[in-house]
């Protein structure tokens, strides 16, 4: 089998942390339990010099250090177009696309198009049960065996370790199985009981709270609650409650393969015989909760801040004080000091969000409270660059760039 075909078995819909904070995933003991780190405070990160803002400002010299950053990590990882947004307020902006959108007629890639972002969707499906939480309707320690039939450990595993990818639950999209399924027919609806099926023929992989595994399978289940104690469909559900009240009108929730125009075309390698093809009409239902998200960059602009700060742009609460609190303790997962992950996002050195990974694209959406410092990075291809997801290499460099106290520092060691 080939690399790309191993990867997307071990789930490919992933990426937010995939090959990121997640530790080896299939071996290796049980590790010691983590050390709570407050997202919005950073409190491994690296604290700036006096004569080094945490954030420099997007001065014309600046944006070519950008541009020549971004035209790099394009030729070296060989991206076909990538599309960049940072924005700090009181600062200019810096938005920018590179590259082209569709490789078979040149068009070029541009800001306003859209994308599928991956596991940026489970920020989303996360902020819908954490609503339910203020809403008392479910609690983040309540098993989802209260909810759902027939979860291997329903008992014992909590929503809360559902969020946090800590309930030990095998990845239905690591399943030979659901692989072979999937890339035979890229174009096939899953429905999220199938997803499941895939991965609960699988042993659990280690006891609740354990450690740290990022499994689709997480958000499928917490998608099913969502739906179950709000009576709406998923999408229905994000689209009234989250979308709508952040004035978010270029995102959506697919039913089936659709894609608003103007989108970017979307390269993989993740197909049955490893060759490249463009995966722009594939189904994402397989990603559902955890994946099947489309948006923008100006969506994502305004959505980094509000899923960091728990807060729309109108000012009013999103989640509840408290209850973002307890999404943005984030347990240091790995090696890396300063990198954890809570509920349905993450804290690297500061940066608050998420990135997301599918076959043909990648995404990045983060914010940094101390700057109020918005960053988001499109990509057209999910292709590795020396074993590291190209959003991953993309956004490191940069914030070497922008905020060199603040590097976006993933290990570089794929496992999504």
């Amino acid at each position: 089998m080939s690399q790309s075909s191993a990867r997307l078995r071990r789930g490919a819909a992933i990426a937010a942390l995939t090959g990121t904070l997640v530790v080896p995933t299939a071996a290796g003991g049980a590790r010691a339990a983590p050390v709570a780190v407050p997202a919005a405070v950073g409190a491994d990160s690296p604290s700036p010099s006096p004569s080094e803002p945490a954030v420099r400002s997007l001065t014309p010299q600046v944006a070519r250090q950008l541009d020549a950053a971004v035209q790099k990590v394009m030729r070296e990882a060989n991206v076909p177009g990538v599309t960049v947004g940072i924005w700090t307020p009181g600062q200019p902006s810096y938005v920018r696309s590179f590259g082209v959108a569709d490789k078979s007629t040149g068009q070029k890639m541009a800001p306003d198009m859209y994308v599928r972002i991956g596991s940026e969707t489970k920020t989303f499906t996360v902020t819908g049960l954490l609503q339910l939480v203020d809403q008392k309707k479910v609690a983040l320690d309540d098993p989802i065996g209260m909810y759902i039939d027939g979860v291997p450990n329903g008992d014992r595993i909590t929503l809360r370790q559902l969020a946090g990818m800590r309930s030990g639950l095998f990845n239905y999209s690591e399943d030979p199985g659901f692989f072979k399924a999937l890339t035979s027919d890229p174009q096939r609806p899953f429905t999220p009981q199938q997803l499941l099926a895939y991965s609960f023929k699988h042993p659990v992989m280690f006891q609740p709270g354990q450690k740290f595994y990022y499994s689709n399978t997480n958000l499928i289940l917490l998608g099913l609650v969502v739906e179950k104690e709000s009576g709406q469909r998923l999408g229905d559900y994000i689209k009234q409650h989250v979308l709508d009240p952040a004035g978010m009108r270029h995102t959506l929730f697919p039913t089936g393969n659709e894609f608003p125009a103007p989108h970017a075309q979307g390269y993989t390698e993740q197909t049955a015989n490893g060759k490249e093809a463009d995966a722009a009409d594939w189904n994402p239902s397989w990603g559902w909760a955890a994946g099947a998200v489309i948006s923008t960059l100006e969506d994502l602009h305004t959505w980094a801040p509000t899923v960091a700060m728990g807060r729309f742009p109108d000012g009013t609460r999103m989640v509840a004080a408290a209850t973002q609190r307890q999404r943005l303790t984030t347990p240091q997962t790995g090696s890396i000091k300063g990198a954890g992950y809570g509920l349905g996002i993450f804290d690297v050195q500061g940066w608050i969000g998420h990135n997301g990974s599918l076959p043909g694209y990648e995404s990045l959406a983060v914010y940094l409270p101390s700057t109020r410092t918005t960053l988001v990075a499109l990509l057209n291809t999910d292709t590795a660059y020396r074993s590291q997801e190209p959003s991953t290499v993309l956004g490191e460099a940069i914030t070497k760039v922008i905020s060199p106290a603040h590097v976006y520092n993933l290990p570089r060691t794929r496992t999504g």
